[in-house]
């Protein structure tokens, strides 16, 4: 399917709008088609597999266009019931909407591949047709009407052939929600087939809009909203999975029942498989504490269980608990929306401090930060909201006509705990890293900008080892990116004690080495292991490592250079510092030679 989609049907230039209009409905047909298909050959294998079929090929296809329908959001109402009333289906398995969205996606993506170059007349800069008139739609509308009619044509006729199976699909239901999830997937691709812009946005936007868009804490409020979306998701498939443990009996009671050969328990398990996200959703609306509807007239929250379960004979659901009343385990957890509060005050204050900010940018004051918590918690109650209300739905009439989380519930409830934790976190946390800050350095440590430059070294590095760096900077971020060498890409060393390097064996034996590396030129030790003091207004001879070339530095009775008192020497004395063909060392007390283009060595 991968190189289906990734081959693009591509036209010349030279050729018109008819061409172009037609290449990208046949990407909208086949983008559901392939759809279709994938769904068909697992729903097919299953079929095949199963010792007592139901149904023949016709039936197996009606329900694989039931299945791609219910992807789309759409609800399907089941004709053959016990009562003899229709009940609807409306719970659509997150995992099995990846799906059509991905291929919608791709093909609007890739709709805008063969006009990189649009030819006069149909360009984004509506350039004249022939007689001197401006086009009526640029190539983006264009892809987007074309894309989203062919994929609405086969929607259309997977409608109509999905009436006639055991899952007919309700006609207004298929027709809002194939409109807006296409719509969508379609929209999306083609935003990233011009590479994401954020701006300039569209014309048609008002102003304020557009000016509350471009902000920069709507750009924050979205980061922390999604931070604390993502904590509370966590959370939830924690909860969800514990909760599966904790009654496997249950639900491996009901993965049995469900179907006895082993194609009824493999269909069985993916349909489990493809729920998964849904519960994820039910285990965070659980932990948010307005809780899940368990039929009608019964809600589980973390206090208990009130009024009478109706929920299907399903392993997922039997993680759902059923004691009338919570204990500690229940009650625990609490701490996922302080976790999500505290997660969406974090990445806020990161900004409202100038760690993320722009270049010039200044940080932010305690009224911008406190609007910036608030509205990332305003982002995560709306995208928590939204999740809930695509993740449930009713399985029949009367009881189950409700299960799962209410979406307004969960929303505020999401919102009001990011608020009420995020808020004053994200304070607390300004307030704290301000403090450290502006913290004077401690007694004893160079300050960063004491610190002399170390070649090879970035400025971050310098300022850690100082002990003045914030701990939130982005060293460890720069290091993962390889611009900062890691301690063990460092050459190891050790230090020497004090009594080992002051021990009159080892200055004998560097003595010795520094002997031999000067060709001669340093005078022995006298006995007994003293060093002589040296005279005043006597040159200092340094002598270079060996193998390096160097040269001798004189200096004076202080220790500093004396580039004035500094005498040339003759080229006699020059002569005989430099060792001859044999290898012969000059006469000693003469200074060693200076390589040329080399500084003098340092001291």
């Amino acid at each position: 399917m991968t190189q289906v989609t990734d081959r693009g049907l591509r036209l010349p230039a030279a050729q018109g709008r008819p061409p172009v209009l037609a290449t990208c409905v046949l990407r909208g047909v086949m983008a559901a088609g392939l759809g279709l298909g994938a769904l068909a050959v697992l729903v097919t294998v299953v079929w095949i597999s199963s010792p007592y079929p139901d149904s023949g090929p016709s039936g197996v296809l009606r329900a694989v266009a039931a299945l791609w329908l219910l992807a789309h959001g759409t609800q399907l109402v089941r004709p053959d019931t016990l009562s003899g009333v229709p009940a609807p289906v409306g719970i659509v398995p997150l995992l099995l909407v990846g799906l059509p969205v991905w291929l919608a996606h791709r093909a609007a993506r890739d709709a805008l591949s063969y006009e990189r170059e649009p030819e006069p007349g149909y360009g984004d800069d509506g350039g004249a047709e022939e007689g001197g008139e401006r086009t009526a739609l640029s190539p983006v509308w264009t892809a987007f009407t074309a894309v989203t009619c062919g994929y609405l044509l086969v929607g259309a006729a997977a409608v109509l052939y999905a009436s006639d199976g055991p899952l007919p699909a309700a006609p207004l239901s298929a027709a809002l929600h194939l409109t807006l999830v296409t719509s969508g997937a379609v929209g999306a691709g083609l935003w990233t087939a011009h590479g994401r812009p954020r701006v300039p946005l569209p014309g048609w936007v008002p102003g304020p809009v557009r000016r509350v868009l471009v902000h920069r804490r709507t750009n924050t409020a979205v980061r922390a909203g999604s931070a604390g979306v993502a904590v509370l998701l966590a959370g939830g498939a924690l909860l969800a999975g514990a909760g599966l443990v904790w009654h496997a009996g249950a639900a491996q009671d009901a993965f049995l029942r469900l179907a006895e050969d082993w194609p009824g328990r493999l269909a069985v398990l993916l349909l489990a498989l493809a729920l998964v996200p849904n519960a994820v959703v039910w285990g965070a609306a659980y932990g948010l504490g307005p809780g899940l509807l368990l039929g009608t007239g019964a809600v589980a929250t973390p206090l208990g269980v009130a009024g009478t379960p109706a929920v299907p004979h399903f392993p997922l659901l039997s993680a759902l608990p059923a004691e009338p009343r919570g204990n500690w385990l229940t009650w625990s957890v609490a701490v996922l929306p302080v976790l999500a509060g505290l997660a969406v005050g974090w990445w806020t204050v990161r900004r409202a401090t100038g760690e993320e900010a722009g270049e010039g940018e200044e940080a932010w004051g305690r009224g911008e930060t406190a609007l910036a918590a608030l509205c990332g918690a305003a982002a995560c109650g709306a995208a928590l909201a939204l999740l809930t209300a695509l993740s449930v739905g009713p399985l029949g009439s009367e009881r189950l006509a409700a299960l799962g989380p209410v979406w307004w519930r969960t929303g505020g409830a999401a919102l009001l705990w990011t608020a009420g934790v995020g808020v004053p976190g994200a304070l607390g946390l300004r307030w704290w890293w301000g403090r450290k800050a502006a913290e004077p350095p401690v007694s004893g440590v160079v300050p960063v900008a004491a610190v002399p430059p170390v070649s090879g070294v970035v400025p971050e590095t310098v300022a850690e080892a100082a002990g003045v760096r914030r701990w939130w900077s982005r060293v460890a971020w720069r290091r993962r990116k390889g611009e900062v060498a890691e301690s063990g890409d460092r050459e190891p060393y050790d230090v020497l004690p004090v009594g080992a390097w002051h021990d009159s064996g080892v200055r004998e034996v560097r003595r010795a080495a520094l002997r031999e590396a000067s060709g001669g030129l340093m005078p022995d030790a006298p006995a007994g292991g003293e060093v002589p003091e040296r005279p005043a207004g006597a040159p200092v001879v340094v002598v270079p490592e060996p193998g390096e070339p160097g040269s001798a530095v004189p200096v004076d009775s202080d220790g500093l250079p004396g580039a004035g008192d500094r005498a040339e020497p003759e080229p006699e004395e020059r002569e005989a510092a430099v060792p001859g063909d044999q290898g012969e060392p000059g006469p000693e007390g003469s200074p060693l030679p200076e390589a040329e283009g080399e500084p003098p060595a340092p001291h």
